[in-house]
């Protein structure tokens, strides 16, 4: 049986090489945060994601700043809040990268991401979007899902595959609290 293309990029991204992914970093902190690129780098996790080369379809590349959860330590005053070393963030990196690109191009909807490397300082993530308002999308039956009002700002919702894992929505035992929500969990009582 042969392999296809998909395949050998898998295994590529695997064990990328070091000195090219170096000089692509180098020149993506050096450039704007969010930028709307042209073709996705990994092309096999794009596919796999949902992407398709047509219009209606948008990849933008983000850099997120890693680390910055750690509190200074209190001058005056010994408020407990303030006597904490550590602020807890919920969200994943990619859930917050997602939410970035939702708010910048808020006519698009967010669809889904994937990692294309990081350094000391930043992540970088690939973020796929779609517009529900382009014909290619609307009559399209495996698309046009995103049209439906029900389906407005899903990263900003949590309704992204990396919103729901940092949800906890990835379990779905009748014992999970976390569904519907957190809240409606501890409204029921359980």
């Amino acid at each position: 049986m042969t392999k296809g293309l998909s395949h050998y990029l898998r295994q590529a991204w695997k064990k990328p090489d070091i000195k090219t992914l170096r000089e692509r970093i180098i020149k993506w902190r050096k450039g704007n945060t969010i930028v709307k690129v042209d073709k996705p780098l990994r092309l096999d996790r794009a596919h796999a994601l949902g992407y398709k080369a047509k219009k209606g379809f948008v990849i933008v590349r983000i850099r997120i700043k890693r680390g910055g959860r750690k509190r200074k330590k209190p001058v005056k005053g010994r408020k407990i809040k303030n006597l904490t070393n550590k602020k807890i963030v919920k969200m994943s990196y990619k859930w917050v990268a997602e939410q970035r690109v939702q708010r910048k191009f808020f006519n698009l909807e967010v669809l889904n991401s994937y990692n294309i490397g990081k350094d000391g300082k930043y992540y970088f993530y690939e973020v796929i979007l779609m517009d529900p308002h382009r014909a290619e999308i609307k009559n399209n039956k495996k698309t046009k899902w995103v049209t439906k009002s029900k389906n407005k700002n899903r990263a900003l919702r949590g309704l992204t595959s990396a919103g729901k894992k940092s949800r906890g929505l990835r379990k779905k035992s009748p014992t999970n609290k976390n569904r519907p929500s957190v809240r409606a969990g501890k409204r029921r009582g359980k």
